[in-house]
């Protein structure tokens, strides 16, 4: 019947009476299994091997891997001959063929050699080698992704070869070619990641924020969506208190569907310039919420060891209150240090403080704003991208950390998890929309 998948003993039973071998669907290992085990007489010189314990395990499936894929270009070949190789020359045949030669296919984590038939086009002036398509597709391989995985976990390029399986005949994988590998996999990741559109994300949640890698820098960005799925949207070479790098960065996601025709809110380090280039590029009317455990760092930083543990409690209390009340806590706690001398203190807790209440001020829900008055949604990948740099010692350039670091991300952003407190997003947006409906208003009646 048409649709219906033939059973393993049916499918070889249709074998023997076309002389072509089962097809099987790649994906039904169980219907494979069954095969083997009705067909098991193909196996048991294999099985012998293995039970005399004359060959090791590794090595038998080393065998009978490069037979299977030495079997199916052979296969793959007779699809595009239009059948099996006659005994002399098919003068019928288009392609016909020509002998075999020896070859490479490119598995998860090595090279394999492999005998391969060579086809050839009958004409004048098309003659010339016919591709078997199954070879060019196992030529591609995987080693790249492999290679990718392995950086990411901290194996260096000079590590990297004893981390593979020895095998009889299978071809060494040297430290310049995973060095090639890796620069061109990675280069790939870099131009994904810079290529990404944002049009149809409604983004309502923009973190900013930077990493440094010796005496280099980078600022990056990820976004929250509606319904709370975090994504990476961008990075650029550069310190976040550097206006320029910041500027370009929002430009680059503006040009990619971060457009500012809808307000989000900002989460930011504190950083001035972060701040001047989402104003100007942005707009004002769109919030702006400072870290506060960047704010509350920067306070303390500057007591004695003493008198830290007391300031942070103090201020982390006021935050906990509305925020009217809350930044009346801190201006009172402001004013208690220009008493004792410590203008410097004082000063800090004043900058920016207004900033660090934003989403206090929009009435957001405790579950929600956990996460929204603070980096750490940004920090957390951010560490993951040093972690898996970390066995990087010499920098060369900016396109290098940079090849790496999008490769961090991306190893990063798979395991990415939806934001807490995401149920209650809707609040977050319904408050951006009626902030959006007073800008309309208030311009209105400048206009009038």
């Amino acid at each position: 019947m048409s649709g219906e998948r033939a059973l393993p003993e049916e499918a070889a039973m249709q074998g023997r009476i076309s002389g072509r071998p089962a097809v099987i669907d790649a994906g039904d290992w169980k219907a494979l299994e069954e095969l083997l085990e009705k067909e098991g007489q193909v196996l048991l010189p294999l099985l012998d091997l293995v039970e005399r314990n004359e060959r090791a395990i590794d090595d038998v499936i080393d065998v009978v891997g490069r037979t299977t894929i030495e079997a199916l270009l052979k296969l793959s070949a007779r699809e595009v001959v239009g059948g099996p190789k006659h005994e002399g020359p098919p003068h019928e045949r288009e392609i016909y063929f020509y002998g075999s030669q020896r070859g490479e296919v490119v598995l998860s984590d090595r090279k394999l050699k492999v005998q391969k038939p060579r086809l050839r086009r009958r004409g004048v002036g098309v003659g010339g080698e016919v591709e078997i398509p199954a070879y060019t597709q196992l030529k591609r391989g995987g080693i790249a992704e492999h290679v990718v995985k392995l950086m990411m976990r901290g194996v260096s390029t000079r590590n990297y070869e004893p981390t593979l399986r020895e095998m009889a005949d299978t071809v060494g994988v040297s430290k310049s070619q995973v060095s090639r590998e890796w620069i061109e996999a990675s280069a790939a990741r870099l131009e994904e990641l810079g290529s990404r559109r944002f049009d149809s994300l409604d983004l309502l949640v923009v973190y900013l924020d930077g990493m440094a890698f010796g005496d280099h820098h980078v600022l990056s960005a990820v976004g929250v969506d509606t319904g709370g799925h975090k994504h990476v949207l961008g990075m650029a070479p550069g310190s976040s208190e550097n206006y320029q790098v910041a500027k370009d960065l929002l430009l680059d996601l503006i040009e990619r569907g971060v457009t500012p025709d809808r307000l989000r809110l900002f989460v930011i380090d504190g950083s001035r310039a972060l701040r001047k280039a989402i104003l100007e590029l942005f707009g004002p009317d769109n919030p702006i919420q400072r870290c506060r455990t960047h704010k509350i760092r920067n306070v303390t930083d500057r007591l004695p060891r003493a008198e830290r543990e007391d300031a942070r409690k103090k201020m982390r209390a006021a935050y906990r209150l509305p925020a009217q009340e809350g930044m009346e806590k801190m201006r009172t706690l402001a004013r208690w240090y220009e008493t004792e001398g410590r203008s410097d203190v004082a000063a800090s807790l004043r900058e920016g403080l207004e900033e660090t209440f934003t989403t206090s001020r929009l009435g957001l829900p405790s579950t929600l704003t956990r996460c929204l008055v603070t980096t750490n949604i940004i920090e957390n990948p951010n560490g993951g991208v040093r972690l898996r740099c970390r066995r990087v010692i010499r920098w060369r350039d900016r396109s290098m950390i940079l090849r790496w670091c999008a490769s961090a991300f991306l190893e990063c952003e798979a395991g990415f998890r939806r934001i807490m407190g995401y149920r209650d997003l809707w609040v977050l947006d319904a408050r951006l929309q009626e902030l959006a409906r007073q800008a309309d208003r208030t311009a209105e009646t400048k206009a009038a």
